[in-house]
């Protein structure tokens, strides 16, 4: 069921595009049945023009049905649900499959940087004090074992958080936790690396309004160390 509910809450912005289009479609029908019926002289065409106004009401339900359906999984079943912790997600438009611990091989490909090598950064970016933020860990920092996330997930219209990890320049984003409630300078939720392979990598807290608006995302490059 996660994998089911990841996969709609990853192509959310595409769904809801296309509902808008169905939307409008539906509306236009409904406005051209109208007219039809309007216009009806014989029986037949009435009778074929209130045909239209049926297909084109049930068409708009079912549009509206939809996105309330979509609304709801994003908004209030998707933070509520652990299992979605563990799936991956790209960038922006995170799609969230299972996955489980990046072998050593993958890593590689990705061109992650091993133990010794250069971090690419030390600096957090996009972090808007008091609103997206993660204060601890701090840039830089090397981490081990199950750490707790510390920060700020405050904006106007609130609708929820996630934070993810990603390998130091990769795009492949791996959701860590999500929450509908707001924190402010506080705890975030946990992140346990036991299982991760040892590297350099992206921690990074994305925050969304109530209407599924992204913001950009804090993002704090950190060290994992093996257990």
């Amino acid at each position: 069921m996660a994998a089911i509910v990841g996969f709609f809450v990853s192509l959310a912005p595409v769904i809801f595009a296309l509902l808008a289009l169905g939307l409008i479609f539906g509306l236009r029908q409904i406005v051209r049945a109208r007219k039809e019926e309007r216009d009806a002289v014989f029986g037949l065409e009435r009778e074929i023009a209130q045909h239209h106004m049926r297909l084109a009401s049930a068409t708009l339900s079912l549009v509206i049905l939809l996105a309330l359906a979509e609304f709801a999984l994003v908004v209030f079943l998707a933070p509520n649900i652990p299992d979605l912790t563990q799936l991956a997600t790209p960038t922006m438009n995170p799609l969230l499959t299972p996955t489980g611990t990046f072998p050593l091989e993958f890593m590689e490909t990705l061109g992650v940087v091993t133990p010794g090598g250069p971090t690419v950064t030390i600096q957090a970016t996009g972090c808007i004090p008091g609103q997206i933020d993660i204060t601890t860990p701090k840039p830089g920092d090397s981490l081990k074992g199950s750490i707790e996330l510390e920060g700020s997930a405050n904006i106007p219209n609130f609708g929820f958080y996630k934070y993810e990890f990603a390998p130091a320049g990769s795009d492949i984003w791996v959701t860590i936790l999500a929450d509908n409630k707001v924190v402010q300078d506080g705890t975030l939720g946990n992140w346990d690396t036991s299982a991760i392979t040892s590297g350099d990598y992206q921690l990074r807290l994305v925050v969304s309004d109530n209407a599924g608006n992204n913001f950009p995302a804090c993002v704090v490059p950190v060290h994992i160390l093996a257990p």
